[in-house]
């Protein structure tokens, strides 16, 4: 779309990759408003965490045993 965006983040229900809010096309919120996808997580190196438009909350995913 010729836009910059800011942060990538990852729809978890289908995997639709969308920018962040601080960017102009706010494409991962729109995703979710469009679809009703509740949890995106950051899809940027060294970030671990998600957040549930839902609830309104962040959340971290704990490492399963052998992690």
């Amino acid at each position: 779309m010729g836009m910059t965006w800011v942060h990538l983040r990852m729809c978890q229900t289908c995997g639709h990759v969308g920018c962040c809010d601080n960017s102009v096309g706010k494409h991962a919120t729109a995703h979710h408003q469009d679809t009703g996808h509740p949890i995106i997580r950051s899809a940027e190196p060294g970030e671990d965490w998600s957040w549930c438009y839902v609830d309104e909350v962040m959340m971290r995913l704990s490492k399963g045993a052998g992690a």
